[in-house]
């Protein structure tokens, strides 16, 4: 494989991410590249040296992914790096991929049962009053504010388990790379 080919198969690998870290990262294979040729080697054997274009691009779409999610702590970079984590290859998808959607199922019903807690508490609140409820209007409304007291719980505990759980995917995701790297990486 000649430099050429293997930066425009690190490129399209990496298409998607920001222009700068797709800059960087062919930079930095470039002057690899750069380094070899000072050497004396071919442009095949430090490519076959670097290993596979695309094998790379996962990588480092897996560690942006990660960062991201480490950075931010939002909802979309918690399934970017879900995704790049699953990307890598690294986790066996047979195994895992069932228990984490049982989870993610399971976390989603929390969250709607906590939304469903919510309203029925604020109807309790405020109409509550007005229907002649059997413990008396103050019953009603300090009941509405249990019932979204403990929806808001309920929520807030749910959001802490999720991102306990994507650190935690992101931690497993990382050991079995790590563990797999050498394995992986070509044997001189």
């Amino acid at each position: 494989m000649t430099r050429a080919e293997f930066v425009t198969r690190l490129k399209r690998g990496l298409a998607g991410l920001p222009a700068s870290a797709i800059a960087d990262a062919v930079a930095d294979y470039e002057a690899h590249f750069d380094d070899a040729i000072a050497a004396g080697r071919s442009e095949a054997e430090t490519a076959a040296a670097l290993g596979d274009p695309d094998r790379l691009a996962r990588e480092l779409r897996a560690e942006a992914g990660l960062k991201r999610w480490e950075e931010t702590k939002n909802p979309s970079a918690a399934a970017g790096a879900v995704f790049a984590v699953l990307g890598l290859g690294a986790i066996d998808i047979l195994i895992l991929l069932p228990i984490l959607m049982g989870v993610i199922g399971a976390l989603f019903g929390f969250f709607m049962a906590g939304i469903g807690i919510f309203i029925a508490g604020g109807f309790v609140f405020s109409a509550g009053p007005f229907m002649d409820p059997p413990g008396g209007p103050a019953f009603a409304i300090l009941g509405g504010i249990g019932l979204m007291a403990a929806a808001t719980a309920l929520s807030a505990v749910t959001g802490l388990v999720t991102v306990g759980l994507v650190n935690l995917l992101v931690w497993y995701g990382r050991l079995h790379y790590r563990l797999l790297k050498p394995a992986i990486e070509p044997q001189a």
